[in-house]
């Protein structure tokens, strides 16, 4: 069970990272971040139970739906560089929130 739990958090720490290295953080400084999440979430919230619901999707962030906004189609690289990102995460970007915004649109077509 332990290594459950301990699991968990080198995963919110990973993910953590990946997201901050994908915006142009440097790899050092998102790593730190990402364990120090995963540190706050263990100080405040060891010993709950929690249960995530597989299906919640989150608001994207007003930056992004901004971001989003001036996608053009080909602008990838004018967006990096307008927002402080690397062009490899407006693609990211891009690509997650045209999924969220098809998701809550387009009802499902094979429900539970």
């Amino acid at each position: 069970m332990d290594a459950l739990r301990s699991e968990l958090l080198d995963d919110v720490a990973a993910h953590a990272k990946q997201i901050l290295a994908d915006h142009g953080i440097a790899d050092d400084v998102a790593d730190q971040c990402g364990i120090a999440l995963a540190e706050f979430l263990a100080e405040h919230w060891g010993g709950q139970l929690i249960n995530f619901p597989k299906n919640f999707l989150y608001k994207l962030a007003q930056r992004d739906m901004d971001i989003y906004e001036e996608f053009t189609g080909n602008n990838h690289a004018k967006l990096a560089l307008k927002h402080g990102m690397t062009t490899r995460g407006i693609y990211k970007l891009i690509n997650r929130a045209h999924k969220r915004i098809v998701a809550e649109k387009q009802p499902d077509l094979f429900p539970d």
